[in-house]
């Protein structure tokens, strides 16, 4: 029924499907009351995602590493939305003292922060270790938004303490980590090693560390009595720059499977829906396919994976610093 439904633009249970937009999805939503951090939102889906929370009132950070496509975004915005609040501020997820910096800075402005939005990610790219010498799509998809929610974490505990508005965290995972994956699942000994290295299984390795991340972030929440909520979601198959290491082969498979591709407004829906959307109050630990629950892996539903996981991230960030 997913299948017949993502060919068919269907919506399920939610009301919305494949087909959906942003726009749709948020349709009649106020978010003028919100303030939200949208990492990767210069670009593609979270260049849309921004453009439709600035539509409906909310105060939009763009974290960006590109500050020149970030602005350009944001005069994009405001060209629309003259009256949108909209700042761009400096985040390269692959440098662990860059998710510092930003995070320093983001505090400083002492905004509240009800939306966190871990958008941003690189994909198929060759081998290269980050500056903290960590394989560059596990460094950048996972661990550098995995520091950045937990330094963020207390001023979106805050915010939701004081304004009795849930705070939402959301994941941007991918199909991916269903098709690509190393034998060890997570490298968790041989994360760097070169020789056996693979653009694809290395991607897949992140977007389920993803899953992995929102799930275990999302029990340590509820443990808390926290009213903040974490979820991880599939965007879609979206001709973007993510693709640009392998626009070539992605073309071609596009070419083939034209039926299942998404533009970028209906890319970014999953990500909107799940973020604003007043039905999902409460809704914790879930995947998310065209604006309706998925199942993910028996991998990403793996709690001890999860646990494991995340005391090896704590040790990364930690080693670093």
């Amino acid at each position: 029924m997913g299948l017949f439904r993502l060919v068919t633009g269907l919506p399920g249970p939610s009301g919305f499907g494949s087909a959906s937009t942003a726009e749709q999805v948020t349709d009649g939503i106020d978010a003028s009351h919100l303030t939200v951090v949208i990492t990767g939102g210069a670009s593609g889906i979270g260049a849309e995602t921004a453009r439709v929370f600035a539509l409906r009132g909310a105060h939009v950070i763009i974290a960006g590493r590109n500050m020149e496509a970030a602005d350009d975004v944001k005069q994009l915005i405001l060209r629309s939305t003259p009256l949108a609040r909209v700042d761009i501020l400096k985040l390269d997820l692959s440098s662990l003292k860059s998710v510092r910096a930003f995070a320093g800075q983001f505090l400083s402005m002492d905004l509240p922060l009800n939306i966190l939005i871990n958008n941003a990610g690189v994909m198929f790219c060759p081998f290269q270790l980050s500056e903290d010498g960590i394989e560059l799509q596990f460094a950048t998809n996972h661990l550098g938004h995995f520091l950045l929610t937990n330094l963020l974490l207390e001023r979106m505990k805050s915010t939701a303490k004081e304004t009795g508005i849930e705070g939402r965290i959301v994941n941007l995972s991918s199909i991916a980590h269903l098709l690509h994956r190393y034998e060890e699942v997570i490298r968790f000994d041989k994360l760097n090693d070169k020789d056996t290295y693979s653009d694809k299984k290395a991607y897949g390795q992140s977007k389920l560390a993803n899953i992995l991340h929102a799930n275990e972030l999302s029990r340590r929440l509820q443990e808390d009595g926290a009213n903040v909520t974490a979820n991880s979601i599939h965007p879609g198959l979206i001709m973007t720059n993510l693709m640009r290491h392998s626009f070539l082969q992605m073309w071609l498979l596009k070419l083939f499977t034209y039926v299942f591709w998404k533009n970028v407004p209906q890319g970014a829906a999953t990500t909107c829906y799940v973020a604003l959307h007043p039905s999902l109050k409460g809704v914790t630990g879930k995947y998310f396919i065209d604006c309706n629950e998925e199942m993910p892996s028996h991998w990403a539903k793996d709690e001890t994976l999860a646990k494991k996981l995340w005391d090896f991230s704590e040790k990364l960030t930690q080693s670093t610093k």
